[in-house]
């Protein structure tokens, strides 16, 4: 692995992760499968509007067609959503791979939003609107789907990606930058170039 780039000062800079626009993706192809396969298996074994047990006391299967956003919300308008839904996708998938984010929360949460993105939108385009199963018992909330739930996990990793480094450090851990207690600062003499190996020699 070549060395990380110089930077004045003697620090080298840290290489950004090449990995994260691949791991990024295949979660998006993950969430986008898993969405599809449970929809497919929904429509094919579940009539509209019956209802199976699921999980008793917390999730039951209940089959409704949704023409609105997440959780029903703007009903009746799934042409438009799909635009919304294409336009969202096509803006993450170029963030992800002209500008591959750092940090692991912000790389999930666009996983999470481009495979849920994708979901739902290819519905609305195929179908004119959304397979939605998933009933929530202890309180009366709309039913959902996975891509619903990859949704909101993508705005849960967005929280924590801003909130997290906003939190006091502990007083052990060094600020960004510096050298562990108890280890000298990586400083070089002021003659020491990025490719000299020793003082240079005058005359």
């Amino acid at each position: 692995m070549p060395p990380a780039p110089y930077r004045p000062g003697g620090t080298p800079q840290p290489r950004r992760p090449r990995l994260w626009p691949a791991a990024t993706l295949l979660l998006a192809l993950a969430v986008f499968w898993a969405d599809q396969l449970s929809k497919a298996w929904v429509l094919s074994q579940l009539p509209l509007g019956a209802v199976r047990p699921f999980l008793p006391g917390l999730l039951a299967l209940q089959r409704v067609s949704n023409s609105g956003a997440a959780f029903s919300l703007f009903s009746g308008a799934p042409l438009a959503l799909g635009l919304v839904s294409l336009l969202v996708s096509v803006a993450v998938l170029v963030w992800i791979l002209w500008r591959p984010p750092q940090g692991a929360w912000l790389n999930l949460a666009l996983g999470f939003l481009l495979g849920g993105a994708v979901g739902n939108g290819l519905d609305r385009w195929r179908h004119g609107a959304v397979t939605d199963f998933l009933a929530f018992l202890p309180i009366q909330f709309p039913i959902f789907n996975l891509a619903d739930v990859a949704i909101n996990l993508a705005v849960l990793c967005f929280a924590l990606d801003q909130l997290l480094p906003l939190l006091p450090r502990s007083a052990s851990e060094p600020p960004r930058g510096e050298p562990p207690r108890g280890e000298p600062p990586n400083r070089e003499p002021p003659w020491v170039g990025p490719h000299d190996s020793g003082p240079r020699r005058h005359g």
